[in-house]
């Protein structure tokens, strides 16, 4: 299929929009806990595109809030942006916003195909896609940065795993409540010659 039937009206303003959302979830004060990693809405935005999107689409709209925070939009948690942004010990956060959102997306896509869309799948992908996905990558670059080893990194990790759990249960809440109420969101069955709904908007 042509690459520019990817670029549909709804498609454009659904990775829009989220991609906006991410950008206002800095808007609240952030937490620094040790180690200067601040407690921020992004987390929740990130793997609310997924769950909402499916994977193709949550993974755009977070490209897109990446791009223009690089480009000097101050979207970035500490309402900051620019490149300086990925060189800092937080900056794997950020790279594993990406891969999260995909991966959140695919597995409530997969409940979806699978007819086992239910607030506990949403709750397991929104689950991988932040406390498994996100830290994995952003702890691992934290601690390679500030030359931390494994048992000081898990010390300063910690104290941020209640408020991920927090944040991954309000996702699936969420992503639950708007599912019901547009269940057509994400696609049912597979398509052999369509690109899925949540195909690429790029």
């Amino acid at each position: 299929m042509a690459l520019h039937k990817h670029f549909t009206g709804p498609n454009v303003a659904l990775v829009s929009v989220f991609a906006a959302l991410i950008a206002a979830s800095t808007l609240a004060p952030a937490v620094s806990l040790a180690g200067g990693v601040p407690i921020t809405l992004q987390t929740f935005a990130v793997i609310l595109a997924g769950a909402v999107l499916g994977p193709w689409r949550g993974a755009s709209a977070v490209l897109l809030y990446l791009a223009a925070g690089t480009a000097g939009a101050p979207i970035f948690a500490g309402h900051v942006g620019g490149l300086s942004a990925w060189a800092g010990p937080t900056g794997g956060f950020l790279a594993a916003f990406i891969p999260a959102a995909f991966v959140t997306g695919w597995i409530a896509r997969a409940a979806r195909r699978s007819g086992r869309l239910n607030l506990l799948w949403l709750a397991l992908a929104c689950g991988t896609g932040s406390l498994i996905v996100i830290n994995l990558i952003g702890w691992t670059w934290f601690a390679i940065r500030l030359g931390y080893d494994l048992p000081a990194t898990v010390v300063v990790a910690l104290p941020f795993v209640p408020g991920d759990v927090v944040k991954v249960v309000a996702a699936a809440t969420v992503a639950w409540a708007v599912h019901r109420a547009y269940p057509g969101l994400l696609p049912v069955t597979r398509r052999r010659e369509a690109a899925p709904a949540d195909a690429p908007t790029a």
